[in-house]
């Protein structure tokens, strides 16, 4: 099978790259996902990639900043384990780790405009997830009796990568933190996005933040154009200008 030319970004170390999302069960590159002008995987993978190989100048989420940094590792595609063995198991665009936190991040960027979400849960997650997790088994509830609560943010994604992270933190031991980390592009090829939809999205990211509020799992939400904001050390600001350049709109 021939993959595709990834055309990364200038100082993102192309083999680790390739090599981490080989590694995962994703299919960035296999299913031609990289290549989609829908996904955000070639956002992310270009957006971390450049910090694989220093990971301490990773700048912190927005909303993160009481977290013990700097990043000591960071992995693409990195996988979240379910406590069972079958069946597949959520894959984060990325994984960043601190000495004391097992940070996940999800990655969107056109894709809460392009397609309305209906939520689905298996009789898999069926079981007791403790108390700590009682806020998103309670949200997961509320989406098997109205799958299409949440229209433009994948909310039963994000619960699916919370049960994953909360067992792979305990794992690790480590605090589980998750990142929506999301862009508000203006236009998709020529057709513009509307802006009651881009509002709607971030009126139901809060709805989501306010459901799970207290939980183990903390979740983070923000925006691509905050987080990018932050590149302000020397050499960083430079990726973060090219981000934002081959990425536009964000």
């Amino acid at each position: 099978m021939t993959l595709p030319d990834l055309d990364l970004l200038d100082g993102v170390p192309e083999p680790l790259v390739r090599a981490q999302l080989l590694a995962g069960a994703g299919q960035e590159l296999t299913s031609s996902k990289f290549a989609s002008p829908r996904s955000s995987a070639a956002l992310a993978a270009n957006a971390f990639g450049w910090f694989l190989e220093r990971p301490a100048l990773l700048p912190p989420f927005p909303g993160t900043e009481q977290l013990d940094w700097p990043a000591q590792d960071i992995m693409l595609e990195r996988v979240m384990r379910f406590p069972w063995s079958r069946g597949t198991h959520p894959h984060l665009d990325a994984g960043v780790e601190t000495a004391a936190c097992l940070i996940g991040v999800e990655s969107k960027r056109y894709e809460p405009f392009l397609d309305k979400k209906a939520a689905s849960f298996s009789s898999t997650y069926d079981r007791d997830w403790g108390t700590g997790l009682a806020p998103f088994a309670a949200l997961m509830a509320m989406l098997r009796q109205n799958g299409t609560a949440f229209r433009h943010l994948d909310a039963a994604q994000l619960i699916k990568h919370v049960f994953g992270l909360a067992t792979e933190a305990a794992r690790v031991g480590k605090q589980p933190v998750l990142i929506y980390l999301y862009a508000e592009p203006v236009s998709f090829e020529a057709r513009r996005i509307p802006a009651q939809a881009i509002a709607a999205h971030r009126d139901e990211v809060a709805r989501f933040g306010d459901a799970v509020a207290g939980a183990s799992v903390r979740f983070v939400a923000t925006t691509w154009r905050a987080w990018l904001e932050r590149y302000d050390a020397e050499g960083v600001r430079g990726h973060a200008e090219r981000v934002g350049t081959r990425f536009a709109p964000l």
